[in-house]
């Protein structure tokens, strides 16, 4: 059966990331901002799938969609699977969509097959899960956990002037009604959630016959979306260095600083990886002008809470001393903090399993990038995730995941459904 799933589904799955490439595409990759009309668009015409395999639809007042297959025993918490539909700006068209293409076809092949699981099955499509337009990860899935505040509505659009609030309002749904501090589904009623996801890194397409995946364990992160160093502009040739107060240099110097007690860190052991990922001066720049201004983003991610939070206590003394000694000062926005997260053992092994029942070579795996998955398992639903092999990294427009790998997954993710009850 599993190499029947591989071929016959293959042709189904490739017509559903076609057709929403097409309907997301911004000329060089796809961009589905989250809470967009094209977000909307997308998860309509997922919907609509969704009705012609005869799922039954709800939607949560967040917007996310859940698609139930009806299993044996409709008293019993549910088998989830799903991921989200939002994209980075000009990003590839996998990262995310795949979970939820999974899901739908393991939905197709019980319905080839006339196989009914013993619970429900059911395909979760997720809302917002990028932090790209907001600065805020996991949008939907905090909400339909009870873990969205109104601080979080206020944040703002990165180029628009409109805040996330906004954006959620004009898809028809109500940011108070998110932001009450309650699940939005009971969470016991869910046995567990499966994400399969894109690998983001290049482990598992380094090798040539384990293609897939089990995850051991989800990075958290602490960010900052704007840190300002601020210093004294003034004429490059008119001003010795010793009378300078270089916004530029002094933040190479931090950042060069932290590259060092990274390496330090990285020798003792720990899990550890920094990031500035935007780095501007401000719009009065010039070739003559010794900058004045320094403009930057901060994204530490480690899965120990306590190695990130020590880091970035390191970083904040680390800008005092630079300040000190060149004469500037750095300005820190709201730290952002996302919790690393541990996948449920027991759950993860049942995937390992069905995974062998299939004859599909897995190896074990640790999450770099954020999922949703993580606020579910903080949440306290049991939590695991299937990574395909994908080529040319994500965020990005060039990501190239194998139809072949992908189908690989998806069969695990049809044996584990299949196999759950055993």
């Amino acid at each position: 059966m599993a190499n029947d799933l591989q071929r016959e589904g293959n042709k189904f799955c490739r017509n559903i990331f076609e057709t929403v490439r097409k309907m997301s595409s911004d000329g060089l990759g796809v961009t589905r901002q989250g809470y967009s009309q094209t977000e909307s668009e997308v998860l309509d015409y997922l919907r609509g799938i969704g009705v012609d395999l005869g799922l039954e639809v709800h939607i949560d007042i967040a917007g996310n969609v859940w698609m139930t297959y009806p299993g044996q025993d409709r008293e019993l918490p549910a088998f989830v699977a799903g991921s989200h539909a939002d994209s980075v700006p000009q990003g590839g068209n996998y990262d995310g969509m795949a979970g939820i293409v999974a899901a739908l076809a393991v939905c197709w092949w019980m319905r080839r097959t006339h196989f009914t699981p013993k619970r429900d099955f059911v395909v979760l499509m997720m809302r917002c899960e990028e932090s790209s337009f907001f600065g805020k990860a996991y949008v939907g899935s905090l909400a339909l956990t009870g873990r969205l505040t109104m601080d979080d509505m206020m944040l703002r659009h990165r180029t628009e002037d409109k805040t996330l609030g906004e954006c959620i309002a004009a898809c028809g749904f109500n940011p108070a009604d998110i932001t009450a501090g309650r699940a939005l589904v009971n969470l016991k009623s869910i046995a567990a959630f499966v994400e399969l996801h894109i690998e983001q890194g290049p482990m598992l397409d380094g090798s040539d016959d384990t293609r897939v995946g089990i995850v051991t364990g989800i990075r958290g992160n602490v960010r900052h979306k704007v840190v300002r160093c601020i210093g004294q502009t003034a004429h490059s040739g008119a001003v010795d260095k010793a009378w300078r107060h270089d916004a530029v240099m002094a933040t190479a110097d931090l950042i060069h600083r932290m590259d060092l007690l990274w390496d330090e860190r990285l020798a003792a052991g720990d899990d550890l990886v920094f990031t500035v990922g935007v780095l501007k001066t401000n719009a009065t720049a010039a070739i003559s002008v010794i900058p004045g201004e320094v403009t930057f983003t901060v994204d530490m991610r480690s899965l120990s809470m306590e190695t990130i939070e020590h880091f970035h206590d390191r970083l904040v003394e680390q800008a005092q001393e630079v300040a000190r000694e060149r004469g500037v000062r750095f300005e820190f926005d709201t730290k952002l903090v996302t919790k690393s997260a541990q996948v449920d053992e027991a759950l993860s092994d049942k995937l390992v399993r069905a995974a062998g029942e299939g004859g599909i070579a897995v190896r074990r795996i640790a999450s770099g990038a954020g999922h949703d998955t993580a606020v579910l398992s903080n949440a306290g639903v049991p939590s695991a995730m299937i990574f395909v092999a994908n080529q040319n990294g994500s965020h990005n427009p060039y990501e190239e995941m194998k139809m072949e790998d992908f189908m690989q997954g998806t069969d695990v993710l049809w044996h584990a459904v299949k196999t759950f009850d055993d």
